[in-house]
């Protein structure tokens, strides 16, 4: 078994690591006999600044993913289990749309999200401000809920890829949270972890994006695509622009409504148009429509007949909501879900047609409102968020009303207030119309090519 000492010194050379190397070095991580400092320096040496091929990135990858628990399913629908996954973004309410969408179609997802960090909210911060809806969920949980339901969002539990917590708290403090092979083996692993046989990547770039270029994305991308697919998970990616807020709400009770009236087929178009690519790009995985193009007509008609609202009614319930409000809720998201009596509309200050919204401000501002976290610790509010009532590419006449922010305090903090209207360009002519998709990834070459942050 190569030493910590071994395997640095490999890659200050700039050498390749074997599969053994990389799971001696998982195993060392894992009984504890490493010094924090030897876990920084093997991250900081060997793979931030020399990098990784594509098979050194699944070796990893392969490795945590069996440092802890690995879910398994009924043989009979075994291979009916997928998953997505979300890079993070301002207003990204995806899976709560997805999830039962996708299970209406007779798939299965146990979806595992986390919690909001930076400017990105949490997709388990949303769901928790629905009445009785439990988070906290066994692998037998799990299980059950995907027979009753066909699908689930919880968050993960403390036997799956238990090397990944390590491995990320050294990243923080040595500043190597970047490195994409690092990014890409603890995303992949722990849903490699999740059993699943396909995965649908939203892979996001852009102002209000850790990944600011569409360069960035496309190499996270790839990596990601190809060591799910040398690990057997059949794997696409779309490539989304994040650059203005998702839809029309940015917070977390005000995002549950905005899902529910989207599956209620009232949604607005760019968050339409991107739970209806990565459905049918799943759908196309799965080999239940022939193309990603049937897919996502696949995945319309699901929601336009209504089957996709009720697996959200059955999933609510399953994680505990209680029947008739988990009925109420589908029915009128408003009167099951309270906002802040205190709120603050803000106006255009000039005619002409809306031409940018920083999704970065959004974000920022909505973490401050308490829909995020400053440290880990930190609880969240429900009630507050951000609802967008004129959109990009809408003409505005000077003094319309662009903005309603729900806050905790009886006045708008005026440093938020000015940072929101910074935030709005309104400009004399009409910006060109931009889908929020890219373009979609497939498959990539897997071919030894080095991975590392993209500058």
């Amino acid at each position: 078994m190569s030493s910590i000492q071994e395997l640095i010194a490999l890659k200050q050379n700039a050498e390749i690591f074997t599969e053994e190397q990389i799971n001696a070095f998982i195993d060392q991580l894992l009984n504890g006999s490493l010094h924090d400092a030897q876990i920084g320096a093997f991250f900081l040496m060997a793979v931030f600044l020399k990098g990784m091929t594509s098979e050194e990135s699944a070796a990893l990858t392969s490795a945590m993913k069996k440092s802890g628990d690995v879910l398994d399913w009924p043989a009979e629908w075994k291979y009916q289990v997928v998953d997505k996954h979300s890079t993070g973004g301002v207003g990204d309410k995806i899976s709560l749309i997805l999830a039962p969408a996708v299970a209406s179609c007779g798939l299965k997802l146990p979806m595992i999200s986390g919690r909001s960090l930076g400017f990105t909210g949490g997709t388990l911060d949303k769901l928790e401000s629905i009445p009785g809806f439990n988070i906290k969920f066994s692998p037998e949980d799990i299980t059950k809920a995907l027979e009753t339901a066909g699908c689930c969002i919880v968050g993960q539990t403390a036997t799956l890829v238990p090397a990944d917590k390590i491995l990320y708290s050294i990243r923080d403090i040595t500043s190597t949270v970047g490195s994409f092979p690092l990014i890409a083996s603890s995303i992949v692993s722990k849903k490699a972890a999740e059993g699943i046989s396909a995965l649908v990547l939203d892979v996001k770039y852009g102002s209000g994006s850790y990944q600011k270029t569409l360069f960035q994305a496309e190499e996270l991308a790839s990596l990601m695509v190809d060591i799910s697919c040398q690990l057997g998970i059949k794997t696409s990616a779309v490539i989304t622009h994040m650059d203005h807020p998702i839809g029309k709400m940015v917070g977390n009770a005000v995002e549950v409504i905005e899902s529910i009236e989207c599956l209620q087929g009232k949604g607005p178009n760019d968050l339409m148009e991107l739970v209806t690519t990565q459905g049918g790009v799943l759908l196309y995985l799965k080999g239940i429509c022939e193309s990603p193009e049937k897919g996502k007509e696949e995945i319309e008609r699901r929601i336009k007949n209504g089957d996709a609202l009720k697996k959200f009614e059955e999933m609510a319930i399953v994680q505990g909501v209680d029947k008739t409000v988990a009925e109420n809720l589908c029915k009128d998201p408003y009167s099951v879900l309270s906002l802040s009596s205190n709120n603050t509309i803000l106006h255009a200050s000039s005619s002409g047609f809306i031409s940018d919204m920083k999704a970065i401000s959004f974000g920022e501002v909505s973490s401050r409102l308490g829909n995020g976290r400053q440290v880990p610790t930190d609880d969240v509010t429900y009630d507050t968020g951000i609802q967008i009532l004129r959109h990009v590419g809408d003409e505005v006449k000077s003094g319309d009303p662009i903005l309603k922010v729900y806050h905790k305090e009886k006045t708008l903090d005026a440093g938020f207030k000015s940072k929101l209207e910074q935030a709005v360009t309104v400009s004399s002519t009409k910006p060109k119309p931009r889908n929020r998709v890219e373009k979609v990834i497939h498959r990539s070459s897997s071919s030894s090519r080095i991975f590392m942050v993209s500058q």
